[in-house]
């Protein structure tokens, strides 16, 4: 072995020695997903589980004109550290200016009215597009878009992020970084005179006004130079990735969206009295926005802490990653609920399903029960239970 590569050797041993050592002595970091477990959460730690309910619409947020974005991040709801979401509307002729997320990738469902959408990748490569109700797109972290109201009516959409500490509100604007560099640094980037931006704004503008969008999307500047993957889905013109007698639920994750690596999306529709059967789900936090209806959400925390909140339209609930849980519709019409996990691939264990997988006399022994009463258990899955409780 030659001088360098000794050297080289003993560096590369004496690095591994080092961080055989720290992984001893030192505590699992936050943020590292295989180690999260290992880090107690402050707000989840406690006798009692903390509120997981948040009133989105009834909140204030910011408001411009008629839009106004308003936010459910760790800041409002400290249970929700993984994963947060806006409630955004715009009017007609305004768009959400040009910007980009530098810890969040973004989900989104559009409710109502149209929306368009520009978005620019590391390669370059842009993508524009149309969307309609029941339309999502997915735009990874770091990616620069725009979102603008088509037509002569607003939209309103659901934007899901995935980190809890996200803020729609300090993210990255293009008129907030152009309106604080210098006159000489923008004319030497863009090879312009200085004259050309004296009259630019400022001040980050936030929501942007003018004129209604034309019915065809425009040619970027560069020309068309699409992406190998379309930020678009059209997920409720669909038909239900699957139907209960007590509901159906619409599902999309990375396999059928396959740019959308990090969020699994559904909207779930619960008939009076339907249930959401108890579960958990091994590799995701869950977020809620009830889009129609009233519904009971309970949370299990372990070590005997159950909490049981209701929500109505508008309302946000935020379940962490691997709690027990379940939604029942508890009023006389239908629910719809829009709910995102910040995984890329759906996950789940049901109650039912958990112990239609074990043995008889096994839960027999468990529950202190008798072995008749055990062999009654559901024998397979129950997703949604009906009003009467079958699956």
């Amino acid at each position: 072995m030659s001088d360098p590569q000794r050297r080289e050797f003993l560096a590369v041993t004496a690095a591994i020695a080092s961080l055989a050592a720290l992984s001893g002595s030192q505590p699992a970091v936050a943020g590292d997903p295989s180690f999260m477990n290992n880090v107690p959460d402050p707000d989840l730690s406690g006798k009692e589980l903390p509120t997981f309910k948040f009133a989105l619409e009834k909140s204030t947020g910011k408001v411009i004109g008629n839009s106004f974005g308003k936010e459910a991040t760790v800041a409002q709801l400290p249970i929700s550290k993984g994963i947060a979401g806006v409630s955004m509307r715009l009017e007609p002729g305004a768009m959400r200016e040009l910007h980009w997320h530098a810890t969040a990738a973004e989900w989104a469902f559009v409710i109502e009215g149209r929306v368009r959408t520009t978005v620019i990748d590391p390669q370059g490569l842009a993508e524009t597009n149309d969307f309609d109700p029941g339309d999502v797109w997915y735009f990874p972290r770091g990616h620069g878009h725009m979102l603008q109201c088509l037509g002569d009516k607003p939209c309103h959409f659901i934007l899901i992020f995935d980190n809890g500490y996200f803020s729609e509100f300090g993210t990255f604007s293009i008129t907030d970084w152009i309106g604080h560099a210098s006159a000489p640094l923008l004319a030497k980037n863009f090879g312009l005179p200085e004259s050309a931006f004296a009259s630019f704004p400022k001040e980050e503008v936030y929501f942007a006004r003018g004129a209604l969008p034309p019915a065809e999307p425009s040619v970027p500047l560069q020309g068309w130079r699409l992406p190998p993957e379309t930020h678009r889905y059209r997920m409720l013109a669909q038909p239900p990735h699957a139907t209960y007698p007590g509901g159906r639920e619409w599902r999309v994750d990375s396999s059928r969206f396959p740019i959308s690596k990090t969020i699994t999306g559904v909207v779930l529709d619960l008939d009076p009295g339907a249930l959401r059967t108890l579960h958990w789900h091994p590799n995701a936090d869950e977020w809620q926005y009830v889009l129609a209806g009233n519904v009971s959400v309970t949370l299990f925390g372990s070590h005997g802490r159950f909490r049981t909140e209701q929500l109505e339209q508008g309302d946000v609930g935020c379940i962490p990653q691997g709690y027990g849980h379940s939604i029942e519709n508890t009023g006389d019409k239908p629910a719809r609920i829009l709910i995102g996990f910040n995984a890329g691939i759906y996950e789940t264990i049901d109650l039912t399903q958990w112990i239609a997988g074990n043995p008889p006399d096994v839960l027999a022994t468990n529950f202190g029960q008798a072995l008749a009463l055990m062999q009654k258990l559901p024998r397979q899955d129950v997703f949604i239970a009906d009003e009467s409780g079958r699956g």
